[in-house]
């Protein structure tokens, strides 16, 4: 069976509306959610202005409105969707790698219907449930503000553990992400930078405890031991890699443009390393789950408005004017 409801419809050139939109019952192994919330993201930026033939939104959050056959996550569940369908039989999901799947069943809000329509069919292995505590709004910080960054901040650890400085190159979301998630790992004692050329960002950041920088002057920072670029510009990368420390690390998060190296003077002399950071890990999402309900009045103030599903496009309009935090489409649960 299907069921049919109204659910934005992105046709290009920033422009959303609305139409009837079928979504079908679950099946073996599937939930049918009821979405209460999804996070916008810069990601976001293709479909909205190229459009999009499937309900766009990777950052939902929602009830369990049906349960399909062999699934045992009880209706009336909330949780979280991640992102990436992984299959879980595959090399890297057998390591728990579940961010670098061989063989995903989809990408929710790019390949399959996502989460700003009133409905989003998931498999059960890519729900993440959530407890009482959470706000539904607020678990959508669970993913790319948490996830993304505690998972980029972890990559940084591999080859650099004895952090006493930190750069962050862009204060969108991700940004804004890693400076909590900086904090919450590193202790308020080690500064964090971060630069944008956004002073409406650099301020907001900066109430979070980072020192902000313009982008095209970075002195303020010295030499700092890890630097994430959040930007995906290949300017924010090189800047960020001409700083960093000796024996430091830049990681890069933001997807985008290139990034040009000299090996022996980037590389070999410095003994810097340069590693990419993906999305992050499903066995992630335990640790930041429990993050998140100790710091949840924290965390959830990178959230710097909210829109009913109806002003979805005043949504994307403020968030695309880089004047915002995190913006979160709101919904009542669908029945």
């Amino acid at each position: 069976m299907t069921r049919t409801a109204l659910a934005p419809r992105f046709t290009g050139a920033g422009k959303i509306e609305f139409a009837d939109h079928e979504y079908p019952d679950p099946g073996p192994g599937q939930l049918l959610l009821a979405v209460q919330a999804n996070a916008l993201c810069g990601t976001d930026r293709h479909q909205y202005y190229d459009g999009s033939s499937v309900v766009p939104g990777h950052e939902a959050a929602g009830t369990v409105l049906q349960a399909g056959e062999g699934t045992n996550t009880s209706v009336g569940t909330r949780g979280a969707v991640f992102l990436m369908d992984f299959c879980g039989e595959c090399r890297s999901c057998k390591l728990s790698a579940t961010n670098q799947c061989l063989a995903k069943r989809a990408d929710m809000g790019f390949s399959h219907d996502g989460g700003y329509g009133p409905y989003e069919l998931v498999h059960e292995s890519n729900f993440f449930p959530i407890t009482d505590d959470i706000e539904i709004g607020n678990a959508t910080m669970l993913l790319d503000v948490m996830g993304t960054s505690s998972h980029a901040i972890g990559r940084a650890s591999l080859v650099r553990p004895d952090v006493e400085s930190v750069y962050i190159a862009g204060a969108g979301p991700i940004g804004l992400g890693l400076t909590v998630m900086s904090k919450l790992k590193y202790g308020a004692g080690v500064p964090v930078y971060i630069s944008d050329f956004s002073r409406w960002r650099l301020e907001f950041a900066e109430s979070f405890g980072a020192i902000p920088m313009l982008a095209d002057d970075l002195s303020k920072a010295g030499s700092p031991d890890v630097a994430f670029d959040s930007s995906g510009k290949e300017s924010a990368r090189r800047a960020a890699l001409d700083i960093v420390s000796r024996r430091g690390a830049l990681i890069c998060v933001g997807h985008g443009e290139s990034l040009t190296i000299d090996v022996s003077d980037d590389l070999i002399s410095p003994e810097h390393a340069i590693l990419g950071s993906e999305y992050f890990r499903y066995d992630e999402m335990p640790g930041n789950l429990a993050l998140l309900s100790e710091h949840q009045e924290l965390i959830s103030r990178v959230i710097s408005h909210r829109f009913p599903v109806a002003e979805i496009a005043d949504a994307f309009s403020l968030f695309m004017s880089g004047e915002s935090g995190k913006v979160v489409v709101t919904q009542e649960g669908a029945s």
